[in-house]
């Protein structure tokens, strides 16, 4: 089950962001529990003294006493991997979210259009990185590889190498096989040979997907498309 907070001064907003957070795990197929706030100080005590764990949070920037940002910057200590939503009036924040590695923002006058699309892409990756797991099975051994771990796979004869940051591991299947089986959006193919996980792709340059392993894959002409508007349709824009 995956613990969403959402903060803002304004109940109406609070409210209004609950209901968008509800209705997008209702959409994802997951289960949630959802703690609001209207005062950034009992978020922030919360984390920092009772040790409340949250997967999610929706921030106001804009809020007295600590604000979005500051509060952001003083919960990543304790929860390094949160994913933060940041919603505010002001776009020249922006510049600053980034440098909190917050996973999304979203204008205040365009969260009806982009906040639905911002959390269920937030839930998605949560999810996935949440234990799904493929598996290898032989005579010999059984192998069971998180999604998350996952950088790309490739065709190797009538065989499929699946590749970690750490290693590879073959199985005896097509990888179309193996992408009906992972069966998530995640995964593309950025060509007949190979499939990507997005999570890990840093950047589309010069018809190559630069992972954040370094490695360059190249993707085909017929893919590069594709590729492009599936990784913006995945991630969405930061900001706009």
């Amino acid at each position: 089950m995956l613990r969403i907070a959402i903060c803002d001064d304004e109940k109406e907003l609070v409210e209004e962001h609950r209901k968008v957070v509800e209705e997008c795990l209702r959409q994802c197929g997951e289960l949630g529990e959802i703690q609001t706030y209207t005062v950034s100080d009992n978020l922030l005590c919360d984390i920092s003294e009772d040790q409340i764990h949250y997967d999610l949070i929706l921030l106001d920037i804009e809020m007295p006493g600590i604000s979005g940002m500051e509060l952001a910057g003083k919960i990543k200590p304790f929860l390094p991997g949160v994913k933060i939503i940041f919603i505010t009036s002001h776009i020249e924040f922006a510049i600053d979210a980034f440098e909190l590695s917050v996973f999304r923002y979203v204008p205040k006058d365009k969260r009806e259009a982009k906040l639905p699309a911002a959390v269920t892409d937030a839930i998605r990756l949560l999810s996935l990185e949440g234990g799904k797991t493929y598996t290898i099975s032989t005579h010999s051994r059984l192998i069971k590889i998180p999604y998350k771990d996952i950088l790309y796979i490739q065709r190797d004869g009538k065989n499929s190498e699946i590749f970690t940051e750490k290693d590879s591991s073959k199985v005896r299947k097509s990888l179309q096989q193996v992408f009906d089986e992972l069966s998530a959006s995640e995964f593309i193919y950025t060509d007949r040979g190979c499939i990507v996980n997005i999570i890990h792709v840093m950047q589309i340059k010069d018809g190559e997907a630069i992972m954040k392993n370094g490695e360059h894959l190249p993707i085909s002409r017929s893919h590069l498309q594709d590729v492009k508007i599936r990784i913006n349709e995945y991630w969405g824009a930061h900001i706009g």
